[in-house]
């Protein structure tokens, strides 16, 4: 289990209910007449699909599952994404509970969405013991659909009627501190109020260096808004680590693509290659069809860079500018709107920060696009390569 605790996700204006009265379950709440906003708008066929589900659930459960609270061990999961899309980041907060919870009377552990057929529902003692089976899947970054990682994700701790206050360990936010504080009063609270915009799909900071580039920090690119994910390949046809393993396992499309372009030579060394795909990549993360129309971009495109000639080999430089060449050349005639890009060859490739981003700079910012550059997370980067007289020097010699 992720740090001993589990996390309850609402809206920010229910805290004050919540730290006088507890966390209720729903059908709490309507015997005590108490009014919450949900993470939804509007309404959902939430409440109909845990009805269905109710009458399947095994009979060590309670009758209805409308009568527990809903914990989970990932936060970051299909349900926050989904609620992030329909009420927006700013109305949400995190809630860190206290595993001690675990120790109610009628506890009940789930290996997956508690309304999804497949999940199973076990007592408290086996269901900790199913849990730590599923522990890389809980606490991994992404999920899909074909494999169950989807469902799994969303393992819930199911709590009998209420968690009380005391459980209560830190609210969790994705915005800064005192935008929280401006919101709510929360004058008798003596919790921590934690940033951790991670948590909730969220670079750790953004760093606009010109009126298109923005430089992310710990951000997790597959989650970005950008219209084109670039990932960094060679040219053997092997997505063995990084980004294009990563491309590899949740998306096993793009690496059919990749290694047809391979062989017929559709990708080179000065020469990427654009995987225009016709699927949305956020069906996999969340089921998108009641609100499509608040997704941006909700069909991604891949744009195949190849940084190594072999697998083996370091990054070149003049590959990586040859390849920047083309991208600027090409970007709006093949129908690229945004581009979200990482630092080219400076992790496995062996190059330097100080060295690539001047040039991804020189030739990306005239495309005219939003782009977003993912720095490196292997080393820390000084200050002053984040500065424009930096990244945009060659300006000042031409």
């Amino acid at each position: 289990m992720q740090n001993n605790s589990l996390y309850y996700i609402t809206h920010l204006d229910n805290l004050q209910s919540i730290f006088a009265n507890g966390i209720l379950s729903f059908d709490r709440l309507k015997s005590e007449n108490r009014n919450v906003i949900s993470i939804f708008k509007g309404k959902t066929k939430a409440k109909d699909d845990i009805s269905l589900r109710s009458s399947i659930v095994p009979q060590f459960c309670k009758d209805n599952l409308l009568s527990y609270v809903s914990l989970y061990f990932q936060p970051r999961n299909p349900l926050l994404y989904r609620a992030i899309l329909e009420i927006g980041l700013e109305n949400l907060v995190i809630l860190e509970v206290a595993n001690t919870v675990l120790s109610n009377p009628g506890v009940v552990i789930t290996d997956g969405k508690s309304t999804e057929e497949l999940t199973q529902f076990y007592p408290c003692p086996q269901g900790l013991k199913r849990i730590k089976q599923l522990d890389k899947t809980i606490r991994s970054d992404w999920w899909k659909k074909c494999d169950g990682s989807k469902r799994q994700i969303m393992a819930e701790c199911l709590v009998p009627e209420s968690v009380i206050p005391e459980y209560i360990r830190s609210i969790i936010m994705a915005d800064e501190i005192e935008t929280l504080l401006g919101k709510i009063m929360l004058d008798n609270i003596k919790l921590p109020i934690v940033c951790q915009p991670e948590k909730f799909f969220q670079p750790k900071r953004r760093i606009a260096v010109s009126e298109n580039i923005t430089l992310i920090d710990g951000g997790d690119m597959f989650f970005s808004e950008m219209q084109t994910f670039t990932i960094t390949v060679n040219l053997q046809g092997i997505m063995g680590k990084g980004l294009a393993l990563r491309a590899r396992e949740q998306f096993s499309d793009v690496y059919v693509e990749y290694e047809k372009a391979c062989r017929t030579k559709k990708i080179t060394a000065d020469r990427p290659y654009i995987y225009k795909r016709e699927e949305s990549v956020l069906h996999e993360l969340v089921d998108i069809e009641p609100y499509r129309n608040k997704i941006r971009t909700p069909y991604r495109w891949f744009l195949l860079f190849a940084t190594k000639r072999h697998w083996k080999t370091n990054s070149r430089i003049e590959d990586i500018e040859n390849g920047l060449k083309w991208v600027q050349e090409y970007a709006k005639t093949e129908g690229m709107r945004s581009l979200a890009m990482p630092a080219l060859g400076c992790a496995l490739g062996g190059l330097n920060w100080k060295d690539v981003a001047p040039l991804m700079c020189k030739y990306l910012d005239v495309i005219g696009i939003p782009i977003e550059i993912y720095l490196p997370r292997e080393y820390p980067i000084e200050s002053r390569y984040l500065s424009e007289s930096h990244l945009f020097a060659h300006q000042a010699v031409s």
